[in-house]
């Protein structure tokens, strides 16, 4: 419990630095990072590394390269253990694997961006599916026993996720911005409750979780 009686069990949302080959439609595509990737994964858990946060009791992690070699790197300096969680997987794109927006015709994206949940690029994991599986991966994160963990992952995970804690629509989640190394935090209920999003996107260190 925090101060002020509220729990402080807390998962704290990452997504990947950046990552080889540039910007582009990259799901299931396993890039590794880039050493700007590297260093922007440091900068966002350098207050654990140094000690002025307590530090995670757990890291689950994407299994992609660009998410799991950095968290195993974590897991080691930090002495914690790490899981790999297939569920947290990034979407897969199909045709579009690889391609820059601007390679995409432009009648197709403008549908995927107006409605993600029902334009499918060709061959791709339908959005109705992909939700449903971050949905259960996160089901499984709330109910693990470790009052603080991390969780690295990618940035349509990472909406899914805010999604399903703020109860947002399929179409309401591409306005929520994620960049590189985004960090955020959610408050976990102990019991009955439900989860509660304390900060997004924060920059010069950890968000608190007294708040």
């Amino acid at each position: 419990m925090g101060a002020d009686g509220v729990s402080t069990r807390l998962a704290d949302l990452l997504r990947h630095g950046q990552t080889e080959g540039g910007a582009c439609f990259r799901g299931s595509r396993d890039d590794p990072l880039t050493a700007q990737g590297w260093a922007e994964l440091r900068a966002a858990t350098a207050p654990e590394l140094s000690g002025a946060a307590p530090a995670w009791d757990l890291v689950i992690t994407s299994p992609a390269r660009r998410c799991a070699e950095f968290a195993r790197e974590l897991g080691q300096r930090l002495e914690r253990p790490v899981r790999e969680l297939p569920g947290l997987r990034e979407r897969h794109f199909g045709t579009w694997e690889g391609c820059t927006a601007a390679a995409i015709p432009a009648p197709e994206l403008d549908a995927f961006w107006r409605d993600p949940g029902g334009y499918t690029p060709p061959g791709a994991e339908p959005f109705a599916a992909f939700r449903q599986r971050v949905a259960t991966a996160w089901r499984g994160i709330l109910a693990a026993p470790a009052q603080r963990q991390l969780v690295l992952t990618h940035g349509g995970v990472l909406r899914v996720i805010l999604g399903e804690v703020l109860g947002m629509a399929d179409a309401s989640l591409l306005l929520l911005e994620v960049p590189h190394a985004c960090r955020s935090r959610v408050r976990l209920p102990d019991g009955a409750g439900l989860p509660s999003l304390v900060a997004h996107g924060c920059d010069g260190g950890p968000p608190r979780a007294d708040r």
